[in-house]
This record gives structure tokens, sequence and C-alpha cells, in this order.
């Protein structure tokens, strides 16, 4: 588009620009109110801003529920500024100075895409658009066919134009395309036809490795999954060895201590026992999730079963006074004035006053239910964390006792060493490296207790992470059950306070002013 352009100053999206697109969009009988009154941008959801010159993309986040944006026929080189609308679902480009596909990651509900005549000559970036359905790439400047197999990505991809590309010339074009895209139904505005067998030798191999690397995701989501669910249980790398793993790790001269005689096997026993211990800790960590789980579930159960009775008995008290209601303000608008009609009115304040008690005497009632739900859900919640912290803890200090005993049976046999090492009694092949490590009593003997120190540190740690996350989920809970009933109560006052004034105003506006 650049040629219609040349001698006009090019622009960026402005409050102008934007205001003016946007009434534009109006019906053409409220367009005096659009230019008066300021339009609440949220509630657009349609804009087209073509033939204006625009350069950049810029300004339009305030228009996070636009579905149809239209900028083609501009001078646009860069495809930015549009990560907040993420309820794109239409998006013209076309007829642009586009080089590089990019900037489109957010636009996940994105259905229909055009880049149409602009510069382009890779198709990429494209991954997260898996509802696109519709994608018009014509006339620009791809020159590699085999480009086209990027495509095969976006499962939903029906209609696509690649016309008036480089590529296009080359032989057995459409034949590839389709036999690449087999869910095509429009190949540049014609029906796309099979050309599977054509090019098996091509997509079978393809085919077959989309499916290794679909299996590859699928193993790794189930990974995942699970890895998160052990984390929210708290009991995440205790099923195995990782913990005990852990406490060997970077021991530095400590770990020349294996090769002591005797001690490989004791290693050996204390890690099965450990890692029984730590097994059991993550068995355990997944049955109190799963309580826990279902403690919450039965809370908010009875929650929702409460309100449901209380919600039904407000609109029963409500529908029996707005059907006397109706019919006194019926009567009060025919005959407004009079005593007959004073009297009305009176009638009409004393039960709203009436359904006013009435209705917060109901919220007063659920309120002290939900309260002693509450407080029960409040002691259950601290019977299941204490219960918790108490049994993990326990497991915890088998983990710790193992260490100390394994520690005692090391610095036995370091003793032992030391003692033949001052009777002249070590054997001649005893290891090189080891008798430098035990020519100093000190040394070897601080070098043994620092790491195992270190290790019950590291028992200490994960110990603690637990105790936490333990807390902290108590806490996180209880708090946002009795947050969300305050909320709810708050709500629920206003909304009668405001239903209140609404019927007062009815009946206030019954009164007839006499004429001056």
């Amino acid at each position: 588009m650049t040629q219609f352009f040349n001698n006009i100053e090019p622009n960026v999206i402005d409050d102008e620009i934007l205001q003016k697109a946007i009434e534009e969009k109006c019906p053409e009988d409220l367009g005096d109110i659009a230019r008066k009154e300021s339009i609440n941008i949220k509630v657009v959801t349609e804009i087209q801003i073509s033939f204006k010159n625009i350069l950049q993309i810029a300004n339009l986040w305030p228009l996070e529920n636009l579905t149809k944006l239209q900028l083609d026929n501009n001078v646009i080189e860069k495809i930015e500024g549009l990560e907040s609308l993420v309820h794109l679902v239409w998006l013209d480009l076309s007829f642009n100075n586009i080089e590089v596909i990019e900037g489109l990651d957010t636009l996940v509900k994105l259905q229909d895409l055009s880049l149409y005549s602009n510069r382009i000559s890779t198709i990429e970036h494209m991954d997260t658009l898996q509802e696109l359905q519709i994608f018009s790439i014509g006339n620009n400047n791809l020159t590699v066919l085999e480009n086209v197999i990027y495509l095969r990505r976006l499962k939903s991809l029906q209609t696509l134009n690649l016309s008036g590309n480089p590529f296009c010339s080359e032989e057995h074009y459409r034949l590839f395309v389709v036999a690449h895209l087999p869910s095509l139904v429009y190949l540049d505005f014609k029906l796309a036809k099979a050309a599977a067998l054509k090019y098996q030798h091509l997509t079978k191999p393809l085919e077959e490795e989309e499916a290794q690397v679909l299996a590859l995701q699928e193993e790794e989501d189930a990974k995942q999954k699970e890895l998160e669910q052990q984390q929210a249980a708290f009991v995440e790398y205790l099923n195995g060895p990782f913990l005990f793993d852990s406490l060997h790790e970077e021991e530095g001269e400590a770990a020349k201590l294996v090769s002591l005689p005797g001690v490989e096997e004791l290693l050996q026993a204390y890690k099965e026992e450990f890692v029984s211990v730590c097994e059991s800790l993550y068995n355990y960590g997944l049955e109190e999730y799963e309580k826990r789980e279902a403690e919450v579930s039965k809370f908010y159960k009875r929650l929702h079963e409460i309100l449901a009775v209380n919600q039904e008995e407000s609109k029963r008290i409500i529908s029996d006074f707005e059907t006397r209601n109706e019919t006194r303000l019926d009567e009060l608008y025919q005959d407004g004035s009079g005593e007959i009609a004073d009297s009305k009115r009176a009638q009409g304040k004393e039960e709203i006053q009436q359904l006013w008690h009435a209705l917060m005497l109901l919220e007063t009632l659920v309120s002290n239910d939900l309260e002693e739900l509450l407080q029960d859900f409040k002691r259950s919640l601290d019977v299941i964390a204490s219960t918790f912290t108490e049994n993990i803890q326990g497991m915890f200090n088998q983990c710790r006792d193992l260490e100390n005993q394994h520690f005692e049976n090391v610095m036995e046999i370091v003793q032992a060493i030391l003692k033949k090492i001052a009777l002249f009694e070590l054997e001649e092949d005893f290891p090189e490296d080891l008798r430098a490590l035990f020519e100093d009593k000190i040394t070897v003997v601080n070098i043994t207790s620092v790491s195992h120190s270190i290790r019950l540190r590291k028992i200490d740690k994960r110990e603690s992470d637990m105790l936490s996350n333990t807390y902290q989920w108590q806490k996180s809970v209880r708090e946002k059950a009795f947050q969300r009933e305050s909320d709810r109560n708050r709500t629920c006052i206003e909304k009668i306070i405001c239903f209140m004034d609404t019927l007062q105003k009815e009946l206030d506006s019954t009164v007839v002013k006499p004429k001056e």
C-alpha cells in the first residue's frame, strides 16, 4: 500500500483516531449521542481503522473485549500492540508492509486471520493459534514451498489462501499443499482435493514424527500433572531416593569415607531404610491430600445447600410482596391523590419496612448458620493439620534417627582406623588418598561430623518446608472461606438496602404534585 501514501504523513493509532473509529461503529441513530458523551470502550467488540495511513499499532489495550479488528490498507510494518486483545476472533492486517509474523501469541481465540498482500517471507510464530480456521497469506514473498508444512500444527485450519506467492508457480504446488494439510477444505478459494497418495512418501514420516512428538508431549503433561498433585500434597520428590541422594551431594572430602571397609554396605542399608521411610511419607501425604480435598469439598457443598434454601425463602418473600405491591402501584398511578391514595402509600411504606425486617432477619439467620458452619470447618482444618503435622514429624524423626545411626557406625570405623594408625597396625594396602585424609585425627573427625550436620540440616529443611506448606494451606483455606462469607454478607445487605431504596422511590413517584 506504500504507493498510495507516499505523500501523506504516517500515523500512529491515537485517541482521536480510536474515538472516531468507535463512533463510526455506533448505529446511525446513536451517532449524536456518541459524539456528545464518552463511550465506554470496554463494551466495544468491533472496530475498523482502514485507509488511515497507520504505521504503528498502538493504544488498543483498553479495548479488552474486542472480537473483530480491521487494520487493512495501511502502512503497518510490524505486528505489535495486540497482547491485551485476548478475545479477538477476527483480525485483518491485509495490504500493509508487514515482513514478519509475530506478536500473535496471546490471541488464542483467533479464528480468522488475514495477512494478504504484505512482505512476509516465512510462515512462523503461530503455534498458539490452535483455533484458527481461516488463514489468508496470499500475495506475499513466500518462496519455500516446504514452509507450508509448518501449518500442520494448526489442527483447526480449514481454509487457506496462498495465491500470489512465488512458490505457487512450482509444479505440483496445489497437490503438495493439500497432501501435507489434509484437513483443508478450501485452498485458494477452491475446494481442496485429496492428494495424499502422491505425497505419501513425504507425509507418512511427518505423521510418524508428529505422533512421536504428541506421545512425548502427553507423557510430559502426565508427569507435570503428577508433579502438581505431589506439590499440592507437599510430597514432591519423596517417592524415591531423591531426598537421600540430595543429602550426599557435594560432600567433598567426606565422600572418600565410602571407600572405608564396611562403609559402603552400611550406606546401602541406610539408603534402603531411608527411602522406605520417604515412600511411607509420600503415600501418607497423598492420602491426607485426598482427605483435605474431601473436607473442603464437603464444606462448600453444605455452604451452597444453606444458601440455596435461603435464596428460595428470599424469593418467596419478595414474590409475595411484589404481587401486592404491583397492584398497589397500578392503583396509585391511576389515582395518586386523596385520602385513599395516601392510606395506600402509608400501607406501602409499612410493607416495605416489613419486607426490610423479613429480609434482614433471613440474612441474620443464614449468617448465623454459616458462622456455625465456618467454625466447624475451622475446627476440622485444625484437626487435619495438627494430625498431619504430628505424623510427618514422627516420620522425619525416623529419617534423623537413621542418619544418626549411620553417623555413629561410620564414626566407629573411623575411630578403629585411627587406633590402628596410632598402633602402626594399618594395612599396607590402605588407599593412599585415605592415608592422606587420616594423617590428622582432628581433620578426619571434623569432616565426618560436619557432613553429618549438613545432612541433618537438609532433613530439617525438607521437614520445615512441609510443615510450612501445611500451615499456609490451612491459613489460606480458612481465610478464603471466612472472607468469602464476609463479602457475601456485605453484598447481600447492600443489595437489600438498594432494593428498599428502589421500592421507596417507586412508591414516592406515585405522589401527584399539586398544580401551580
